[in-house]
């Protein structure tokens, strides 16, 4: 079931829905500060909300929530209150990324007969009512397909976000899309891989190909052996699932550049040969969530119609160690003819990103930007919550993180070293896919694929192992298990591309 979502003005202290949504604020007093948007509601009350809600332990603090029965002082049954921190100074708002936190926050602690929901958090800008409807949307977001007990909660049926901004409409409806970008990539990420080989997953893009008006190409095992993919091919040897290279195409009559996007689709990743010890391998279906955000990207790319090019390339395998598993110190060629010795048959993910990013080079490119669940590494560095990106040009470096702040995300800028290039020498091969130092991995896994990169070809790398599935509680608009991470930061690099045409 979709969720219908809308913008509307009245007062949410006389909308017939299910629960109201309102923000408060921390203040100096016993008694939060009821934020804009909750004076309607806290009136009618009588002022008895903010009391009610400190007699519940509400200080304000961001993301805390309190459900309040309404008790017949308002249509709705009850007011599910969000904190949003300090009150902002005069003149200023809320800052659009804690609202949009809050809202998830909220929507994940309505209850399952809570179907109709208004959010009348301070949305008094096109942009915090983006961010309103975005972070609810993301929050309410629960993943049911292999649940079977009637204690499963649906999506809410109606969504109505109270804002009189000039411009809601439009800044919701583009809300509406980009969370169903997401919210495509964390089924995708969160789907069971007996459920999701690499021949589904091809099938998946077809399908959301037809379904946004997308140009689709998936070249499979013998394509793949055809043209020379032997990074695909010799990941995907030990499986009995082959692999797939899947091309997305977005066109604009009026682009004057192209931006080329390639992600990581390893369905799923025991290691291969090199077999990842079983507390590493759980949560291995992740594994394909650089694929799942450029597909879901795409479609919300050719949904919200930027003047730009846009091409997705998914490169999909699945890393198993059968009898026709590729070997530690096997030796193959990638797509274009460099040959990599292949000395640990965990580190795979890099080799059928090569493949791809050697064929994203046809497509004449303004830019490449590859994202993967690449290294645990990123996991040491950054942790669970910010990506890390690295480029062969400091600006689009320093262009991609700001992208992914103004699109909600957290990206980290992260060096190339030119000196770790010496530790992927091989004795027989032009390179080898790990190092033999021991540090820095995530660097030289950046290294590494910098070797496919044409010169003068701009490109970034975003290393996303650790946001693209969290493993803990959900926060926020945040859901345990997958997270859609680089969505969002995908869609704003082709918008921006688009703003700066000449």
């Amino acid at each position: 079931m979709s969720t219908s979502l809308s913008v509307i003005t009245e007062s949410p202290s006389s909308l017939d829905v299910d629960a109201v949504v309102v923000g408060y604020h921390a203040a100096a007093s016993d008694a939060p500060q009821p934020a804009s948007g909750a004076h309607d509601v806290d009136a009618a009350f009588s002022g008895g909300l903010s009391r009610a809600l400190a007699q519940l332990g509400a200080r304000g603090a961001a993301e805390e929530v309190h459900t309040v029965p309404t008790l017949g002082a308002l249509k709705a049954p009850v007011v599910i209150a969000v904190g949003l921190g300090d009150a902002p100074a005069e003149g200023e708002g809320v800052d659009p990324d804690t609202l949009a936190r809050a809202a998830g926050a909220a929507l994940r602690a309505r209850g399952r007969d809570h179907a109709r929901v208004a959010v009348a958090l301070p949305a008094d800008t096109a942009e915090r009512a983006h961010a309103a409807a975005l972070g609810a949307l993301l929050g309410d977001y629960s993943y049911t397909r292999y649940r079977t007990g009637d204690d499963t909660r649906s999506p809410a049926a109606e969504i109505r976000v109270v804002s009189a901004a000039a411009g809601a409409q439009a800044a919701v409806e583009r809300a509406d899309t980009l969370a169903g970008a997401v919210n495509l990539a964390r089924d995708l990420v969160n789907t069971a891989p007996v459920d999701l080989v690499p021949e589904d997953l091809a099938g998946i893009a077809e399908q959301v190909a037809r379904e946004n008006g997308l140009a689709v190409e998936v070249l499979d095992e013998a394509a793949l052996h055809e043209g020379g993919y032997g990074g695909l091919i010799g990941v995907g040897q030990g499986s009995d699932n082959p692999p797939r290279l899947v091309r997305l195409a977005y066109t604009h009559p009026e682009a004057t550049r192209t931006v080329a996007f390639v992600g990581k689709g390893i369905t799923f990743d025991s290691g291969g040969l090199s077999l990842k010890p079983a507390g590493s391998m759980d949560w291995m279906k992740s594994d394909m969530g650089g694929a799942a955000a450029v597909l879901g990207a795409m479609s919300a790319i050719a949904r919200l119609a930027p003047a730009v090019n846009a091409v997705g390339y998914l490169a999909i395998a699945e890393n198993m160690p059968g009898g026709g598993a590729q070997r530690p110190s096997d030796v193959i060629t990638i797509y274009g003819g460099t040959t990599v010795e292949v000395l640990n048959t965990d580190a795979e993910g890099r080799l059928v990103m090569a493949d791809a990013l050697v064929r994203a080079h046809e497509d004449d490119p303004d830019l490449i930007v590859d994202v993967a669940t690449l290294t645990g590494a990123q996991l040491v560095a950054l942790g669970t919550r910010v990506f890390a990106v690295m480029s062969n040009d400091d600006s689009v470096r320093d262009d991609v993180v700001a992208a992914a702040a103004a699109a909600g995300e957290s990206g980290w800028p992260m060096p190339l070293p030119a000196e770790l290039r010496s530790g992927l020498d091989s004795a027989v091969a032009d390179i080898a896919n790990v190092s033999g130092e021991r540090w820095g991995g995530m660097l030289s896994a950046g290294v590494f694929l910098k070797e496919f990169i044409a010169e003068g070809v701009r490109w970034a790398h975003l290393d996303i192992a650790g946001p693209a599935f969290n493993q803990g509680g959900p926060y926020g608009y945040t859901p345990k298990g997958g997270t859609g991470a680089a969505t969002r930061t995908l869609v704003r690099i082709t918008e921006n591309l688009a703003a700066d045409r000449d």
